[in-house]
């Protein structure tokens, strides 16, 4: 994962939805198409936004993989 914040990674893996449809979900479990619809209408401001930015690139890119080893280790 050379290059990429692994921070990031892990708070994706963390953080939950504060509000709407989806509020309580965990950024990296949202669906693609609720992604699709904040790029288009634009993201949240913020540390959310650039997380939700993240979460978008890395499904788009079908990455999701990067995430596994991030998730077994918080279990």
């Amino acid at each position: 994962m050379e290059g990429v914040n692994s921070e990031i990674l892990k708070e994706i893996c963390i953080v939950k939805m504060p509000f709407g449809k989806y509020q309580g979900t965990i950024l990296a479990d949202l669906p693609i198409s609720y992604l699709e619809w904040f790029n288009r209408k634009g993201m949240p401001a913020g540390k959310l936004g650039m997380q939700l930015a993240t979460v978008y690139e890395i499904k788009l890119n079908g990455l999701m993989e990067l995430l596994i080893p991030i998730r077994a280790s918080l279990r």
